[in-house]
């Protein structure tokens, strides 16, 4: 049986730290993931990379549960957040997708202003004064990298801020639960080149506080913003290190094909 493979010391366990232990997952009779074993060590950023339909997003959603709200899933082995198995009872998933915050593909801000999008996670728990949700809001979006952009508009709908700025009130919206742990699906993928670049930047800067685990396709992207990569294919995990390693010394065959444009 093989180990999980470690990031950082083995012996530390951080708020933040997520391993995962011979984890696969199904959806009805397909299975999706297989054996998975890895652990991402806090303050860090963690790149997934494969080809499309390779696991990589239900690996991700996999860690705060967003798979479970689909039909006929199921899963074996175990996912923890710290020493906490984000499946068991011990872990509701209102908290765990507190800790675990996640932003998608395609920006999806509520119907509202930016103010209220950014105070609807503190509000869902438990935080009414609006001087603190006012500090909460201006930090959040400071921390998005936002604040000097809309800080005179936040009464104004949030449908109107163009695609980057809808992107990044996303990750504020996320950052304003205060999680340790933050997961981007593809999150520059449908931007232009500037606005990715900011969002690589704010990736750069939040991985001083949070871990961060993030899938793209683009692996110049993958290079330029993370620490460690990890490569999947058909479901596996092949091989995973440091990414200045990954991308120039590959252990693994397929890893050199995928990273070198052979396939994918």
């Amino acid at each position: 049986m093989t180990a999980p493979m470690v990031v950082g010391p083995a012996h530390v366990v951080e708020r933040g730290s997520v391993s995962t232990e011979h984890f696969s997952f199904w959806y009805g009779e397909k299975q999706a993931l297989r054996d998975i074993n890895l652990s991402f060590a806090p303050r860090t950023v963690t790149a997934l990379i494969g080809p499309s339909g390779c696991g990589k997003s239900t690996f991700l959603r996999s860690i705060n549960r967003m798979n479970a709200l689909l039909p006929g899933i199921r899963h074996e082995g175990t996912i923890r957040l710290d020493d906490t198995d984000v499946y068991s009872r011990d872990m509701p998933s209102v908290v765990l997708r507190r800790r675990v915050g996640m932003v998608f593909q395609r920006w999806n801000p509520f119907p509202k202003s930016i103010y209220e999008n950014v105070a609807y996670g503190p509000r869902i728990n438990g935080i009414r004064n609006r001087r603190d949700l006012d500090a909460i809001v201006e930090s959040a979006l400071q921390r998005a990298a936002l604040w000097d952009e809309v800080k005179d508009r936040l009464r104004q709908s949030a449908l109107g801020l163009s695609g980057g700025q809808q992107q990044r009130l996303c990750i504020a919206r996320a950052l304003a639960n205060e999680p340790e742990v933050l997961l981007l699906d593809e999150p520059a993928s449908a931007l232009d080149p500037i606005a990715t670049q900011k969002v690589e930047e704010l990736v750069y800067e939040l991985k001083r506080e949070l871990t961060i685990i993030i899938v793209t396709h683009n692996l110049q992207q993958a290079a330029r913003v993370s620490d460690r990569t990890t490569f999947f294919y058909l479901g596996q995990l092949v091989e995973e290190g440091p990414t200045d390693r990954m991308f120039t010394k590959p252990s693994n065959e397929r890893t050199e094909a995928y990273i070198t444009g052979r396939f994918g």
